[in-house]
């Protein structure tokens, strides 16, 4: 590097430390943070990415626009209600609120008229219990997939949760058969599979029936000796439809009492009670009613709350999974059972408001925003995401804009997730709160813009800029844009 490179004229990192914007930034960030940051701008000039005249603009830019956390917010206008990309269900304000309280010190295990120490949870368990009266007892745990983890492991047959007998008296680490239809042995997220997890308990599957077809008799001949329980799974992330038959709780529920056997029924979404616009989803309600000892099911689906595995059921067998010591493991934090209270207190969420969203005005809402982006209305269908209610439309509309403005619209602010299919981007906004929609259409007119004067005044869509947009005619942009990937498919 000679004497007349402007590199050589790179601030050095105390000058920039002593810089008053850095100064206030380190009143969020930490120093270690802000280091980082200076770096990558100099790393930057130094290698010619940006002139070194950019240098402290640039640092002041991300540091002014960084918050402590990577996280970026998102408006989700792909449709998908609950969309395991994006986190799964949005709270409600009362349960932000109610995390935010939570957030410092907070009597999690305190009872303040006495002083002495309480047990946890216990407000998030009374809220379960009055929003599902069918249940005795109740548990929250980090995840649906813990939930299960645990109710299997800790139920194991009479010793540990028969119907009468005393919960959890001489039950062992580990073994003993797990008997569950073929059917029902999902793969959840990201490749992982019912079986494995099973496998992490100790316990071993058995397997009865058929893909398509078990009945009652292939669990019945399956039961020996070593068989520890009885699995009901409720197939919340496909269908099976044409020449199939399965066998429901109630029927189980006789064979279960039959071999003194516990019955665990994962349900996965986690509706309270029968929604009329999902027939097929079953209920927590439903299958206590029906004689499941345990019901499970997520947080983050269809309860509209933050991630948790929820257990209800008979208290025998509540507290023989409560009393395990695996579940001092999976237990949740403060935050969460804020949360959790707060939700199930309140039935009214994002999720519950994007379900149930009254379509004519989504409809005025839609043709409002293609106005004021120059965009057409078309039908499009969402989808509940997240495992839940696997094909069921939900009728709406979408915006159709060109496929080069999904990226855009994804990296800008606010960033817009849109859905890209079939070399088109798909702005619905369904699951976008309405006083969002102005940020949606200055987001969208922005992304035009800026796409023009990369294009060199081109309009995007035109046929030049074909090679943007993607693959073909049948090309998703990105798994977190389509509705196949894991923001439909996710059962923990």
């Amino acid at each position: 590097m000679d004497d007349t490179d402007p590199r050589r004229s790179i601030p050095r990192t105390d000058r920039l430390l002593a810089l008053p914007e850095v100064i206030t930034a380190g009143e969020i960030l930490s120093q270690s943070t802000i280091k980082a940051v200076i770096s990558e701008v100099q790393s930057a000039a130094r290698t010619r990415e940006i002139p070194v005249a950019e240098v402290v603009p640039t640092i002041i830019s991300r540091l002014s626009s960084r918050s402590a956390s990577s996280l970026t917010p998102v408006l989700n206008a792909t449709g998908i209600i609950v969309h395991t990309n994006l986190g799964r269900a949005p709270l409600s304000e009362s349960a932000q609120q109610a995390v935010i309280d939570a957030a410092g010190y907070v009597d999690v295990e305190m009872d303040l008229e006495t002083g002495r120490r309480s047990k946890r949870g216990t407000g998030a368990k009374q809220a379960l219990l009055r929003a599902c009266p069918g249940a005795e007892d109740a548990l929250v745990v980090n995840n649906g997939a813990a939930a299960l983890l645990l109710a299997v492991t800790a139920l194991r047959g009479t010793k540990a949760a028969g119907r009468g007998g005393e919960a959890g008296a001489g039950s062992p680490i580990g073994g003993g058969e797990v008997i569950v239809s073929r059917g029902e042995l999902i793969e959840i997220g990201a490749g992982f599979r019912l079986p494995d997890l099973m496998a992490t308990t100790g316990s071993r599957i058995r397997e009865v029936g058929m893909t398509n077809r078990t009945h009652l008799d292939d669990y019945a001949q399956a039961i020996t000796a070593d068989t520890a329980s009885l699995l009901k799974v409720h197939t919340s992330n496909f269908r099976v439809e044409g020449f199939t038959a399965a066998v429901e709780i109630a029927q189980l529920r006789g064979l279960a009492d039959e071999h003194d056997l516990p019955l665990i029924a994962d349900l996965g979404s986690g509706l309270f009670e029968p929604d009329p616009s999902l027939p097929e989803e079953p209920d927590i309600a439903g299958a206590l009613a029906a004689g499941a000892d345990v019901v499970i099911v997520s947080g983050d689906k269809l309860l509209g709350g933050p991630q948790a595995g929820l257990i209800l059921g008979r208290s025998d067998a509540v507290q023989a999974i409560a009393k395990h010591p695996l579940a001092r493991a999976m237990r949740t934090d403060k935050l969460t059972l804020a949360a959790i209270e707060a939700t199930v207190a309140n039935t009214r969420n994002p999720v519950h408001e994007a379900l149930h969203i009254d379509v004519d005005r989504l409809r005025d809402r839609t043709e409002r925003l293609a106005g004021l982006v120059s965009g057409t209305v078309v039908g499009h269908d969402g989808r509940v995401g997240g495992g839940g209610a696997p094909g069921v439309p939900l009728p709406g509309w979408a915006v159709e804009l060109p496929e080069a403005l999904a990226r855009v619209l994804r990296l800008g602010d606010p960033a817009v997730v849109a859905r890209v299919h079939q070399g088109r981007c798909l702005i619905d906004l369904r699951c976008v709160p309405e006083h969002d929609d102005d940020r949606i259409a200055e987001a969208v007119n922005r992304a035009r813009e800026t796409t023009r004067r990369h294009l060199g005044g081109i309009e995007p869509g035109d046929a030049r800029t074909d090679h943007l947009g993607g693959h073909g005619a049948d090309h998703d942009e990105d798994g977190a844009d389509r509705q196949d990937d894991a923001g439909l498919g996710d059962h923990a």
